[in-house]
C-alpha cells in the first residue's frame, strides 16, 4: 500500500475501518490492513468522534501510505462512520467493500480470500468471515470453524458474523441501502445489514476465512439478544425475517434501550 498511485488507478477493494476510542486495540488493525498482500486496496479510517489518541495514532501510523486515508465523521455511531466510509468507497469507484473493526487481527491474505469467495458470480453478493480465538489451527478452532462453516451452509438467508467480517460487492450494497438503516436503530445492526443483502442475492463463506477478534467481546451481554431471540432468529425462515427484526424484534430492543448509541458505553471492558 505504500507505493505510489499510477494515473487513474481505481481500487478494486476499499478497507473501512471506524473507531471510537480504540487507541488500545488499533495499531495492530491499521497493521493488518497495511500488510494485505494486493495492492488494490485503499484503506479508510473513520474516526467517529474519539476523545482518546486514536485519530493521532492512526495518522501516525499511515503516514506515507497513499492509499491509505484518515477523515472524521461527526455524527455519532458506528454505522454513521461505516456510511460514511462506503460513500468514500463509491466516490473512488470501488468494486468491493470490507468493515473491518478497530480491535480485531486480519491475516495478511484475508481481502484475497474474499476476493476469490466473491469470485465472477454477481448473484453472489459478499461474504462473511468467522470469528475465533486463539491459534486456528488447533483442533478446537479447526472444530468450530468446520461447524461454523456446516451451519452458514444450513442457515443461509441470515447473519454469521459481526460486521468484523462482512465483505460485500459495493453495488449491491448501496441498493440494499447501505451500512446505515434509519428503520434501524439498534444494537444487532450487523445482522440487520446482512438481512437486507440477502435480498439482493447469496452470501458465501469458507471455513478458512478467519479473523480474531479481541476477546474483550465476548463480554458485551448488555448489548446482545437473548437466547428465545436468537433461536427464534435462527428458525424464522427468510420469507419472514422482516417480520422478525421490524415487528418483533425491533420493539423488544426498544423497550429495553439497546440502541446503537449503548456500544459507545463500554462499561463491560
Amino acid at each position: 500500500m505504500a507505493r505510489s498511485n499510477p494515473p487513474g488507478w481505481t481500487p478494486k477493494w476499499v478497507i473501512v475501518i471506524a473507531f471510537y476510542n480504540e487507541e488500545r486495540f488499533i495499531a495492530p488493525t491499521i497493521a493488518c490492513a497495511l500488510a494485505q498482500d494486493r495492492t488494490d486496496i485503499m484503506l479508510v479510517c473513520v474516526d467517529n468522534g474519539s476523545s482518546d489518541g486514536s485519530a493521532a495514532l492512526v495518522a501516525a501510523a499511515i503516514a506515507g501510505h497513499s492509499r491509505a486515508m484518515l477523515v472524521s465523521e461527526t455524527a455519532p455511531g458506528h454505522t454513521c462512520a461505516l456510511r460514511r466510509g462506503t460513500a468514500i468507497a463509491r466516490e473512488l469507484g470501488a468494486s468491493n467493500i470490507a468493515y473491518w473493526d478497530a480491535d480485531t487481527y486480519y491475516p495478511p491474505h484475508y481481502i484475497s480470500r474474499a476476493d476469490a469467495l466473491l469470485g465472477d458470480d454477481q448473484r453472489i453478493v459478499g461474504c462473511q468471515a468467522f470469528d475465533i480465538y486463539g491459534d486456528g489451527n488447533s483442533f478446537k478452532n479447526r472444530v468450530i470453524r468446520r461447524r461454523m462453516a456446516i451451519t452458514a451452509s444450513l442457515l443461509t438467508g441470515q447473519g454469521h458474523t459481526g460486521t468484523f467480517g462482512q465483505c460485500f460487492r459495493l453495488s449491491p450494497l448501496l441498493a440494499a441501502g447501505g451500512p446505515k438503516s434509519d428503520a434501524w436503530p439498534f444494537v444487532l445492526y450487523d445482522h440487520e445489514l446482512i438481512h437486507r443483502m440477502c435480498k439482493q442475492g447469496r452470501l458465501t463463506h469458507a471455513a478458512d476465512h478467519v479473523c480474531w477478534p479481541a476477546p474483550r467481546r465476548i463480554q458485551n451481554s448488555h448489548v446482545r439478544w437473548n437466547l428465545t431471540e436468537r433461536l427464534l432468529y435462527a428458525l424464522t425462515p427468510f420469507a419472514v425475517k422482516d417480520w422478525f427484526f421490524y415487528r418483533f424484534l425491533g420493539p423488544r430492543l426498544r423497550a429495553r434501550g439497546m440502541f446503537e448509541a449503548g456500544l459507545r458505553i463500554r462499561d463491560w471492558e
